[in-house]
């Protein structure tokens, strides 16, 4: 059987955790920082999870990370 293409856009977002958590970036943090308060953008920069049920579809997208 052939092997799975890794879609680049999702193996670029997401990377697997120790015990099989996927890890991503949280979102608006990358322009228009001025109207956001320091505690918000110190907030963003955190590392989020995708949650239970998405995280089967995006371990489809990153076979073998």
């Amino acid at each position: 059987m052939p092997k799975i293409k890794t879609h680049r856009g999702a193996a670029k977002r997401f990377s697997l955790t120790k015990l099989g958590k996927i890890k991503r970036g949280k979102a608006y943090k990358s322009h228009i920082l001025t109207k956001k308060s320091t505690k918000r953008k110190r907030n963003l920069r955190q590392v989020g999870y995708i949650a239970d049920m998405e995280a089967k579809k995006i371990k489809m997208l990153i076979p073998y990370k």
